[in-house]
């Protein structure tokens, strides 16, 4: 079971999370992946593979969601300790035009929880807001 203090520290770490992908603000992307983090997902008829710095590379390149205007949806749909310096946690978020279904793996890395794993599923496409 864990205390208070550190379910609230990794809500913080997963607030964390949303504000990235809303703002795509790289300057936050290593208080929130790990280096050494992995990210997979069915895209485009296949399996993506990303390693961190890859998906850092991508988020840098685009327009963010907020530059664009573009809608904020988000939401934690489970959180699941497995211990005091691992955890499980459910989100849902939008992207832009593509809401996303992630299964963010957490570990407490020096005090400070960050995502090691992230699997993701695209569980809605928006049409593209005209003009």
């Amino acid at each position: 079971m864990t205390d208070i203090a550190t379910h609230q520290a990794l809500l913080t770490a997963v607030e964390r999370y949303f504000e990235m992908m809303f703002d795509s603000d790289v300057g936050k992307f290593d208080r929130v992946f790990a280096p050494t983090a992995q990210l997979h997902g069915l895209r485009d008829e296949g399996l993506r593979v990303l390693p961190a710095g890859d998906y850092r590379d991508l988020l840098a390149a685009r327009a963010s969601p907020k530059s664009k205007g573009a809608p904020r949806q988000q939401e934690i749909l489970l959180v699941d300790f497995a211990s005091p310096s691992q955890a499980l946690v459910k989100v849902r978020v939008r992207i832009d035009t593509i809401l996303y279904v992630d299964y963010l793996s957490f570990h407490l890395v020096g005090g400070q929880w960050l995502v090691t794993a992230k699997s993701f599923h695209i569980e809605r496409r928006f049409e593209t807001a005209a003009a």
